[in-house]
C-alpha cells in the first residue's frame, strides 16, 4: 500500500509538468496553480519516500537558485513569469543530481523549439499551412511568444530519473 502511495506521489511530477507544457503550448500561459501544486506536493513526496532532511534542504536550495535564475530571465524578457515559476518548481523536485541534466536538456529543447517555431512562422510555410485550431494558428503567428514551458517540461522529464526522489523509489 505504501509503495502505491509513493508511486502516486511521484507521478504528480510528470503529470504537472506535462500539464504546464500543454497549457503553455495552447494558451501561452502557465497557471500559478501548477507551480504551486508542484511546490506543495514536493515535501509530501519527499517525506513519504524517506528523503533525508539534508537532501530536502539541498533540493530547496536548488529550487531557490532556479527561482532567482528564472526571475533574471524574466527580467531580461527571455521567458514569461509562468515559465520562471515552473522552472523553479520543477528544479525543487530534481535537486542537485538532476540540476545539470535539467539545465542541459531544457536549453537544448528550448533551442529546438525556437528553431521549429522559426520554421513554422516562416512566410513560405505559413502560405501553405492549412487551417487548424486557434492555438496552433496563434503558435504559428510571427512575433508571437515562445511557449518555453514545453522546453522546461522536456528538461524536467529528462532529469527526473536521476532525481533524489526517483532514486528513493
Amino acid at each position: 500500500m505504501l509503495h502505491a502511495v509513493q508511486t502516486l506521489l511521484l507521478l504528480a511530477f510528470p503529470a504537472l509538468v506535462i500539464a504546464g507544457a500543454l497549457k503553455d503550448l495552447t494558451s501561452f500561459t502557465i497557471p500559478n496553480a501548477i507551480s504551486l501544486a508542484l511546490a506543495a506536493v514536493f515535501p509530501v513526496a519527499a517525506l513519504a519516500l524517506g528523503l533525508a532532511p539534508s537532501a530536502i534542504g539541498v533540493s530547496v536550495a536548488v529550487g531557490a537558485a532556479a527561482l532567482v535564475m528564472g526571475m533574471g530571465m524574466f527580467a531580461a524578457g527571455w521567458i514569461g513569469g509562468g515559465d520562471a515559476k515552473l522552472f523553479a518548481a520543477a528544479a525543487l523536485w530534481l535537486g542537485l543530481p538532476g540540476a545539470l541534466t535539467y539545465l542541459l536538456f531544457t536549453g537544448i529543447a528550448g533551442g529546438a523549439l525556437a528553431v521549429g517555431l522559426l520554421g513554422l512562422r516562416s512566410p513560405r510555410l505559413r502560405a501553405v499551412m492549412p487551417a487548424g485550431p486557434a492555438w496552433f494558428i496563434r503558435l504559428a503567428e510571427p512575433g508571437e511568444n515562445v511557449p518555453y514551458g514545453v522546453a522546461i517540461a522536456v528538461g524536467a522529464l529528462a532529469a527526473f530519473p536521476i532525481s533524489p526522489l526517483a532514486a528513493h523509489l
